[in-house]
């Protein structure tokens, strides 16, 4: 059945007229809430071919701010980091060049709405689906929390420092625990790696060596290729630290037996 756009529009007028935003519940309002099929059939209606080539987080925002106004919300001044980030119509929304859709630092909500942006190599849209967590809970076996870490300064940066002038205690017990300072690990793939800690660089000797790194250029892939740019730095760290080919998995050849 094809979707009564008149019905979507009146809705987004409605919403407008409202007052409400994106972060208002809407119990008392629940003829404002879009059902799953009509959030997706307006937002893929309104949203094919959109142009998202800007960098990762502008990016983001360029969408939210586009979404608001499909919806007939007013545009934040500033989004705010809520789960979801549009809890009115509870939903969150993720961009997608390639199909490992990765959601961090919180688990799978199975009554959550889950937008799915998808992007072609020029970072227009292509594709939109609106699914719910439940659905995607089946297509994650594992289940495994992926988690992201993320450290931003107070102040401008303008000078390298070392924070740490030492490494924790523990660390360095740690290692003089293993038989021969020898870690074996099993690999997913189901080879069994040794790592080697004979050569364990404290963490100022660590500093000293990546200060190398200073006034390097590393070519720029793309203002949406963040993983593409941090394996460009993965590589250099590894040539500063004597190792002889960029791995994501344990498999490292070492010049100098340099470990890191």
């Amino acid at each position: 059945m094809s979707p009564d756009f008149s019905s979507l529009i009146g809705n987004q007028g409605a919403i407008a007229k409202s007052g409400k935003s994106i972060y208002d519940s809407l119990h008392d309002s629940p003829e404002h809430f879009f059902a799953s099929s009509d959030l997706e059939s307006i937002l893929r209606n309104s949203l094919l071919g959109f142009d998202l080539n800007y960098p990762l987080r502008t990016r983001s925002k360029v969408l939210k701010s586009r979404i608001c106004e499909i919806l007939g919300y007013p545009v934040p001044s500033s989004f705010k980091k809520s789960k979801p980030r549009f809890p009115g119509q509870d939903f969150d929304t993720y961009i997608q060049k390639s199909n490992n859709l990765q959601i961090w630092n919180e688990e799978i909500v199975p009554t959550r709405r889950y937008v799915i942006i998808r992007l072609d190599d020029s970072s227009k849209v292509i594709g939109v689906r609106v699914v719910t967590g439940e659905v995607l809970a089946r297509l994650d076996p594992t289940g495994t929390l992926t988690k992201k870490y993320l450290a931003k300064s107070g102040k401008p940066i303008t000078t390298s420092v070392l924070v740490t002038q030492s490494d924790a205690f523990s660390v360095h017990k740690t290692i003089e625990r293993l038989p021969s300072r020898a870690l074996a690990l099993n690999q997913s793939s189901g080879r069994r790696v040794t790592l080697d800690f004979n050569r364990f660089l404290p963490i100022a000797d660590l500093y000293r060596k990546l200060l190398k790194l200073v006034g390097k250029r590393i070519s720029d892939p793309g203002v949406d290729q963040e993983r593409n740019r941090g394996a460009m730095l993965h590589r250099a760290v590894c040539g500063v630290l004597g190792i002889a080919e960029h791995s994501d998995n344990w498999e490292l050849s070492r010049r100098d037996g340099a470990v890191a």
